[in-house]
């Protein structure tokens, strides 16, 4: 059973997410109700890589059981999270959460590092995970990253804003399992992005200057050149290819 409101643990939380989530998390135990189990607040909003009207605030709710009229309570609170950089949260119960282990286990390795339970039982803190299927995990999306940047270049039609969007976004997506991999092999996971591509790198003796560099162009305005675009493209196809060997050898 879900805490009264008045028991949400805001004061864990950065001003900024704080003030931003504060409304959403008592409209939640409002319209939820019995059915709320816990919410929780993961990921880049509790390090500093957050950006202060950039950066979206992620949560999780477990609740007890999945049903329509939840689903019509958050989306109804969908305009308010919009102007708060509030994401979608993602739904849970906890029976989907010990069922997807084997199949998620990056994700919830990631949400189990930099999480904060604002109100309930926390969800992420006693789970443990198999290495084999973390490893087996990485193995299968690093792979299909390679699939998606092939298709995202062909369907961009080469326009270098859309390659640019796509460069970026494999960038992004790659953090969690770069993380991953560091778990496989007992070796400490840094909580932000710049730390944990420095780590890997030195550790699996990779370049992931590209990776760096497109990260870093979400929050800039620079122009880049055709050429500029292709380089970038060749460079992060090479790295997700190099990553993904690696990991196909990795021994756990």
């Amino acid at each position: 059973m879900a805490e009264n409101k008045t028991n949400l643990k805001l004061d864990a939380l950065r001003n900024q997410v704080r003030d931003s989530i504060k409304d959403f998390t008592e409209k939640l135990t409002s319209e939820l109700a019995e059915n709320l189990q816990s919410i929780t607040v993961i990921g880049s909003s509790l390090t500093g890589d957050f950006r202060p009207g950039q950066s979206d605030i992620n949560t999780v709710l477990v609740l007890d059981k999945h049903n329509l009229s939840s689903l019509n309570a958050i989306a109804s609170l969908a305009k308010p999270m919009r102007k708060k950089h509030i994401s979608p949260p993602l739904l849970m119960t906890e029976s989907y959460i010990e069922q997807s282990l084997d199949v998620f286990g990056v994700e919830f390795l990631d949400f189990q590092l930099t999480h904060k339970t604002i109100l309930g039982n926390d969800p992420f803190e006693s789970l443990a995970f198999d290495k084999k299927d973390v490893r087996l995990q990485c193995e299968r999306e690093l792979k299909a990253m390679l699939i998606r940047l092939r298709q995202g270049y062909i369907a961009s039609g080469a326009n270098k804003k859309l390659v640019r969007d796509v460069l970026i976004s494999t960038a992004k997506g790659l953090t969690p399992f770069l993380r991953a991999i560091l778990w496989l092999k007992d070796i400490e996971r840094p909580t932000q992005a710049e730390p944990t591509l420095s780590k890997a790198a030195e550790q699996f003796s990779v370049n992931l200057e590209s990776l760096e560099t497109a990260r870093n162009w979400q929050n800039q305005n620079a122009r880049l050149s055709e050429a500029e675009i292709t380089n970038a493209f060749e460079l992060v196809y090479a790295t997700v290819e190099k990553l993904a060997l690696i990991v196909d050898k990795l021994e756990v």
